[in-house]
């Protein structure tokens, strides 16, 4: 208790600190609003990291998308490292297809991120240079079948008192997680939505047709532009912030959060979109690992905010 009211104190120092110049609480840094509204209230993020991954099955046999690597990381990693630069770092991650491995994954996670040395003559084991996460990760077995508002519904136990957020398990942005918080905040409904345009899979071609060479039927090429904006159509994106009643509207195993959870949401007005028209690349096939190596490889990863704000 001392310590919640403790950051309480902090938290009306801060809010007396910003008044006296002029600036409102909704205004703070979501950090300190973190602790002003709600004693420490913790944003959790779930992640959606169970599904089969079929589409990517040159790299899912022997284990689940989210394991994929980008850079020798695992794609997960680089979410888990968006959402932790901005300063959320409770995670609840939804098992699903070869779960097994997310778990061994994080119950070596030291040793991966480490120098170490084995000293086989005691079995003894000397850790040298080790860089750990700030994270809390809760890892929930949610089936193999399990659709993904299922999925959800299985982790409610774990976010059931607060706002939250949900992204999936195969997909990086460069998405300003704080100004995506803060727009959830400030409209007051249920739900908000990510919205990017996803880039066109080929290049566009302008092509006049009234334009013809001599006798031949060969319409100029106007202009040409590779891979543009898709249709000009706004997608689910993912990265998501929910309130808790949004698990109300969740029934079974079978149930897709994208079919009547978000219908029945956009239909009661409970929905918004935060736009982002900044990088978003998922990973659905093997053509999108390649080039997601390709970009970090080039050490100008558009996603790396970590690394973009001088943190390791």
């Amino acid at each position: 208790m001392s310590g919640a009211s403790g950051g309480h104190r902090r938290g009306a120092g801060v809010v007396a600190a910003f008044a006296a110049e002029g600036r409102r609480p909704d205004t703070l840094p979501p950090s300190f609003r973190l602790v002003i509204w709600g004693s420490e209230r913790i944003v959790k993020v779930v992640i959606l990291a169970g599904g089969l991954g079929t589409r990517l099955s040159e790299e899912t046999a022997s284990r689940p998308k989210p394991m994929v690597e980008i850079g020798e990381r695992p794609i997960l990693w680089h979410i888990m490292k968006t959402y932790s630069h901005y300063g959320f770092s409770d995670f609840v991650v939804c098992l699903g297809y070869k779960g097994y491995v997310i778990k061994e994954y994080f119950s070596n996670y030291f040793l991966h991120m480490s120098d170490v040395t084995f000293d086989m003559s005691d079995n003894s084991i000397t850790v040298h240079q080790n860089a750990a996460e700030p994270w809390r990760v809760t890892l929930v077995d949610t089936g193999a079948e399990t659709q993904t508002g299922g999925r959800i519904r299985r982790v409610a136990q774990y976010v059931r008192d607060d706002t939250f957020m949900l992204t999936y398990g195969d997909g990086v942005a460069d998405v300003d997680i704080a100004k995506l918080l803060e727009f959830h905040r400030s409209h007051g409904k249920l739900a908000t939505i990510t919205a990017v345009q996803p880039l066109g899979r080929f290049g566009a071609l302008q092509i006049d047709e009234d334009l013809a060479d001599g006798r031949l039927s060969a319409p100029a090429v106007r202009a040409f532009q590779e891979k543009p904006v898709g249709d000009g159509a706004w997608v689910n994106g993912g990265f998501f912030v929910l309130e808790p009643a949004v698990l109300d509207r969740l029934e079974g195993d079978d149930m897709p959060f994208e079919s009547a959870p978000l219908e029945s949401l956009a239909a009661d007005g409970e929905l918004r979109a935060f736009r982002h028209r900044g990088f978003w690349q998922p990973m659905d096939a093997l053509r999108d690992v390649r080039a997601l190596e390709a970009l970090w490889a080039s050490g100008e990863a558009p996603w790396a905010v970590w690394a973009h704000g001088g943190q390791p």
